[in-house]
């Protein structure tokens, strides 16, 4: 039976979970959206890139060979100055990208957008290229070096040197927000999702893959820049060849299935439906918006990251540094992200339930029938009296259960520890109106609690739960551990992500506060990464959207002020190009 303290200690973890997940999503809304939930951020960046794409007229399409080129080392030259070469950049930024995002990423788009989501994500990258060239321009630049002669560079810095010391406040601001994204979708995000797919094939604690990563990661990001390039130029195209041959096994497998796969995601990116499993509104500004959210997310176009790591790069030519940027959304969204959005659609994973069971103490408890128990109508409503359920032999009938946003089919509740159908009383107790959410005990004459039992029935999947089910359901023919590859990718995918991304936090605390303080922030950048892994998944998410959306904004105004210099670079680059001895690579300057 339920202990007073136990009751005491549930409500106020409850209390506390429940405030910071209402802080994070209020401020989610107010980021991606305003209160009339006009998708304000989602605008401005595909305005910004339409912007950017006209005014260097459709460069992500004219110049992707010179890009080839360039990180192919055609024009390494190891006197320039920096300190990783074109190559080390690229995968230093890939790392960053190439990551959950194009695991988890894509598959919490489609869950709450629906596959229409993925042609949001594609538009996001095409004009994303054309953004990445602009700002790792700039980024190059403006770029300066710090007291240990590292370079050191970034929106920060062009904001500040290519707009003025007056719009330093503005730096600064975008700073502050890439130490909070570093914390946010930089590690929290990454940790958690390693947590998600360690618990759901090995039953692996939270708090134990947690601190294998951190361990992990900070073995490699104690040693610098010159470190992080090193083992993200293997580690990077390693872990993107091992996920891209299995999609493509799945891809092959169902070859038939394809051209339909397209066809739902093309029809259903302007009239999306409701999914029978229950997670997608079908409405259309939630298939924009996630499309977008997941689309920047996965390649940060716009955002402002990946200058920071392109701005090390070993050259004194900005804009060969930017083609090399440009490939970054190419191959992280149009290529990775669309070979795990056509395997979750092709094996219909995304509108599925699996077969599953999660502890009842962390799934979302509704009242279906407000009078069970009861005769008042307001039971179980917030300040309503409690809901007193029986429960026969694992079923009972008043209370719902809701994971991933969707309910469970069929739930049945049994004894974890035992593993036998449950028979006893379940106890909803609703919250005061205006608290958190409500809490749930239990009565029985074996001492059972809430704490022993689970759930079991049809679930929704989500994040790269859902991804791994796809890789299992569609390597099935062949063999059974489609789902271990996904997990071992994550895992991969995570460090890499973490490792690139603690390095654009130490940029900014450089700018901020100046070098000595990097080994404090790289401490509390392995805390948070536990915490992350520890923490509910969708909290996670929208921590990662907020700190995302903040770091945008700023960068994106940069961009569009200092178009008339990124597009002066770009023409006296190309045209010093196009005047090289017989036998340099063609270019084409976009002067025809």
């Amino acid at each position: 039976m339920e202990t007073a303290g136990d009751l005491i200690f549930a409500t106020f973890t409850g209390y506390a979970a429940c405030a910071v997940e209402t802080v994070i999503q209020y401020l989610s809304k107010y980021v991606w959206g305003f209160p009339s939930d006009l998708p304000w951020l989602v605008v401005v960046l595909l305005a910004a890139g339409f912007y950017v794409t006209l005014r260097l007229m459709f460069i992500q399409l004219r110049q992707v060979g010179h890009a080839v080129l360039v990180v192919a080392g055609r024009f390494d030259d190891p006197e320039d100055p920096g300190d990783i070469n074109h190559f080390q950049a690229l995968s230093t930024a890939l790392s960053a990208t190439v990551g959950v995002g194009n695991i988890a990423g894509v598959a919490t788009a489609i869950h709450y957008g629906g596959p229409g989501a993925v042609f949001w994500m594609w538009v996001t990258a095409v004009f994303g290229m054309a953004l990445k060239f602009a700002e790792c321009t700039l980024s190059v630049h403006y770029r300066g070096f710090d007291e240990k002669g590292e370079a050191a560079g970034g929106p920060m810095y062009y904001i500040e040197r290519g707009l003025g010391p007056k719009w330093k406040p503005l730096a600064i601001f975008f700073a502050v927000c890439t130490v909070l994204c570093a914390w946010g979708s930089g590690n929290l995000n990454q940790a958690n999702t390693v947590a998600v797919s360690a618990d759901a094939d090995f039953g692996i604690p939270a708090w134990l893959a947690g601190a294998v990563l951190i361990t992990i990661v900070g073995s490699v990001i104690l040693g610098g820049i010159k470190v992080i390039g090193r083992v993200t130029s293997k580690l990077a195209p390693s872990m993107a060849l091992l996920y891209v041959f299995s999609a493509l096994v799945i891809l092959a497998l169902n070859a038939g299935e394809i051209p339909g796969a397209f066809a739902t995601i093309l029809s259903s990116a302007f009239s999306p439906e409701a999914s029978l499993g229950g997670s997608v509104a079908g409405v259309f500004s939630m298939t924009l918006v996630w499309g977008v959210k997941r689309g920047l997310f996965s390649n940060e176009a716009g955002q402002g990251s990946a200058p920071i790591a392109h701005a090390a790069a070993k050259t004194n030519e900005p804009v060969r540094e930017g083609a090399v940027a440009m490939l970054g959304p190419l191959i992280d969204t149009l290529i990775v992200c669309s070979m795990t959005a056509l395997v979750i659609i092709i094996t219909g994973v995304w509108d599925d339930w699996k077969p599953d069971r999660k502890k009842l103490a962390d799934v979302a408890v509704v009242v279906a029938s407000p009078d069970v128990g009861e005769s008042d109508r307001s039971a179980g409503e917030p300040g309503g009296k409690s809901v007193v359920v029986q429960v026969q032999s694992g079923t009972q009938a008043g209370l719902a259960f809701k994971v991933a946003d969707g309910f469970v089919k069929d739930p049945r509740i049994v004894a974890g520890n035992k593993g036998t159908p449950f028979s006893g009383t379940l106890v909803y107790t609703p919250p005061a109106k205006g608290s958190p959410k409500g809490t749930l005990t239990t009565t029985a004459a074996d001492g059972v609690t809430v704490a022993d039992l689970v759930v079991e029935g049809g679930m929704l999947q989500n994040s790269s739960a859902l991804t791994s089910w796809a890789f299992a359901r569609g390597m099935s023919p062949i063999g059974d551990w489609g789902n271990y590859i996904v997990t071992f990718c994550v895992f991969l995918f995570a460090v890499s992500t973490m490792i690139s991304w603690s390095y654009y936090g130490d940029r900014a605390v450089t700018y901020l506060f100046g070098a000595r303080y990097v080994f404090p922030y790289r401490i509390l950048f392995l805390v948070a990464s536990f915490i992350g892994a520890i923490t509910a998944l969708e909290t996670v998410w929208a921590a990662g959207d907020v700190s995302l959306g903040l770091m945008t904004m700023p960068n994106l105004i940069a961009v569009v002020l200092l178009m008339p210099k990124i597009v002066e670079l770009t023409r006296d680059y190309f045209q010093r190009m196009k005047n090289r001895q017989p036998g340099a690579p063609a270019v084409d300057t976009g002067d025809n």
